[in-house]
């Protein structure tokens, strides 16, 4: 048998290698942005196109290179991060690897324009398929400008998996802001199709927080700062009342590098205990310091996950942390008592002698004696007096409640057949403020208000979406909303869609929206909080459900301005649920898949009580 193992050539092996380094348009902003703050920059801008698809540009005023530091750097495995294996637990750099520039050259085509400070001509190297096409000396600035063309030109299977160009775009804004927010000394900005998304000076962490986003977050933020012998902890947490549905707005940074702990976050949950409702996530953007030696940061190629040597003791002092900064803003309870100040004590007088506290009793008080003007005649003391001796004849009076007939409850009617009987529609009675429960020929059937409702307002709110305009009730006075800019482009670019759902909104420039009018169909009279709840469901659905974009615009909706647990329904109400539900094309299954619906046989029920 002839031999079939073969070395395979240089590109091949290089696309292989890139498709676990550069995964998407953000895979490569997040190299080139980390290279440029590894070169010293103090200026980074980034210039999109298509969503990174056809032009990602990175300019920075760093260190710049050498012309053969120009040409090594595409080099695999080439480096100036490291030399020995020991320095993988000594490192302060964000790249290490020597695979980035690598792995997007033989993706993509690629120039690069450097300079070193102290040289009067730079170097200009353009590569395409891991292939070098010209290098030539070049006028240009002091640092490197990037440029990417056409990713994934000679992978079109690699393109194809690629995501919608608004999908795209926020994993870039994602990767930008997760560099933008621990460099806070770096002045940033980001241009997508022309248009300045970002542009953020040097400033405070804090400052940078609300620069990224938006200033409403000023008012949102409470300090946490530890400092132990382990670890040093900064940033600031969200306040619980404006805790949102998705995790988006999480952020962990160790030793300024962006990570991803499902256990770390744990900590910060926990620290939230009995300040969120079940299901809603905190904002956090936590900064931890340790010592290189305590963390090894060669686990995965995107290295956004790391191990510590004392998780346990990591994992205590964060949780701590952010329960003592809750405390000490008075955003959870304490018990510091020099902080509490609605505890008085009044101080002890020596010279006055110490009595035992005396109780009086009135033997002949009785609740239920009248006085004259008709209330209880022993007040709000137990020593009242008024007692008169007939007045232990009333005591029957207690019980005659009972002989006092009733009206017949929807939980009597529904099973002694008067309310069927004088009315042409069923029973309806609410359970738990939750159910509605009804009875039905094999038995009795439950709804789900909530499911129920959402699945009547997706159908409703999708019909306006495929065919017409939603009815919309205009607001006395028109509201503004300012958002997060990833928030704001994820609204922008469904804008017309979200118009035919009922809402009156323009664009009133920056991050800003103006809202004339919403929805009739709404639950919610609150213009900022529907966008709020619409840009939450928007992204919990899409990252749980294969729907199309108005689809899952009108899931959204729907959850949004849906009825929420705990409403209280008349029988009218009750009626009018029901009524829509049935008159729906799914009525059994809520559209992210629940039953809305549960029957119980009469079988099932008898079987009960045996």
């Amino acid at each position: 048998m002839s031999d079939i193992i073969q070395l395979l050539p240089d590109a091949v092996a290089n696309q292989i290698a890139a498709g676990e380094v550069i995964q998407r348009p953000a895979s490569v902003v997040k190299e080139l942005v980390e290279n440029a703050i590894d070169a010293g920059s103090t200026e980074i801008k980034l210039i999109v196109k298509d969503s990174g698809k056809t032009l990602i540009q990175v300019v920075d005023n760093g260190c710049g290179m050498s012309e053969m530091d120009a040409r090594m750097s595409f080099q695999k495995h080439a480096t100036s991060k490291i030399r020995l294996a020991e320095d993988l637990f000594a490192l302060r750099t964000k790249g290490f690897r020597g695979e980035a520039l690598a792995s997007i050259a033989a993706v993509a085509q690629v120039e690069l324009k450097t300079r070193l400070a102290h040289e009067d001509l730079g170097t200009h190297i353009a590569i395409e398929n891991s292939d070098v096409s010209y290098q030539e000396p070049c006028q240009t600035h002091t640092g490197s400008s990037f440029i990417v063309k056409n990713l994934f030109f000679n992978v079109p299977a690699r393109r194809q998996f690629l995501k919608s160009e608004a999908v795209e775009l926020r994993h870039i804004i994602d990767e930008f802001e997760r560099v933008a927010l621990v460099h806070e000394e770096v002045a940033f900005q980001l241009i997508h199709n022309g248009n300045e998304l970002f542009n953020l000076p040097p400033a405070s962490s804090r400052q940078r927080i609300v620069g990224v986003f938006g200033a409403k977050f000023n008012q949102r933020l409470v300090p946490v700062e530890e400092h132990t012998d382990i670890v040093g902890i900064t940033g600031f947490v969200g306040k619980p009342e404006f805790a949102r549905k998705t995790r988006g707005e999480q952020f962990f940074f160790v030793n300024k590098r962006y990570i991803k702990s499902s256990y770390l976050n744990h900590a910060i949950t926990t620290a939230f205990d009995e300040l969120l409702p079940k299901g809603m996530h905190p904002f956090f953007v936590l900064f931890l310091e340790l010592e290189p030696d305590t963390i090894d940061v060669n686990v995965h190629p995107t290295k956004t996950e790391i191990k510590f040597r004392d998780e346990r003791a990591i994992y205590a002092m964060i949780h701590a942390a952010v329960r003592r900064s809750l405390g000490r803003y008075n955003v959870a309870p304490t018990l510091d008592f020099d902080q509490e100040m609605s505890i008085k004590i009044d101080p002890i007088d020596p010279s006055r002698p110490v009595t035992m506290p005396s109780i009086k009793v009135n033997p002949d008080f009785n609740p239920f004696t009248r006085s004259s003007a008709g209330g209880s005649s022993g007040g709000s003391s137990m020593g009242g007096g008024g007692y008169k001796p007939d007045s232990l004849s009333r005591w029957q009076s207690l019980y005659e409640v009972v002989a006092t007939p009733q009206e017949p409850t929807r939980a009597s009617a529904l099973f002694n057949g008067t309310e069927e009987e004088n009315h042409e529609r069923k029973p309806l009675f609410q359970m738990q403020n939750r159910f509605v429960v009804t009875p039905i020929k094999s038995g009795l059937m439950l709804i789900d208000q909530q499911l129920a409702h959402e699945r009547i307002l997706y159908e409703r709110y999708l019909s306006y979406l495929e065919s017409s305009q939603g009815p919309s009730q205009q607001l006395l006075f028109p509201e503004t909303v300012e958002m997060s800019r990833a928030d704001y482009h994820l609204i922008s670019e469904r804008l017309s869609d979200i118009r035919r759902l009922g809402f009156d909104v323009e664009d009133f420039g920056g991050t800003t929206f103006k809202v004339n009018g919403i929805p009739v169909d709404s639950t919610e009279d609150n213009a900022e909080v529907l966008l709020d709840g619409l840009v939450d469901q928007i992204r919990q659905a899409d990252a749980g459900l294969s729907l199309e974009p108005r689809q899952l615009l009108a899931l959204g909706m729907a959850r949004t301005s849906g009825m929420k647990k705990g409403k209280k329904l008349n029988d009218e109400e009750m009626h009018h649920l029901v009524d829509e539900l049935f008159a729906c094309e799914v009525p059994y299954f809520s559209p992210g898949g629940n039953a809305t619906i549960a029957t119980f046989t009469l079988e099932e029920i008898i079987t009960k009580f045996h």
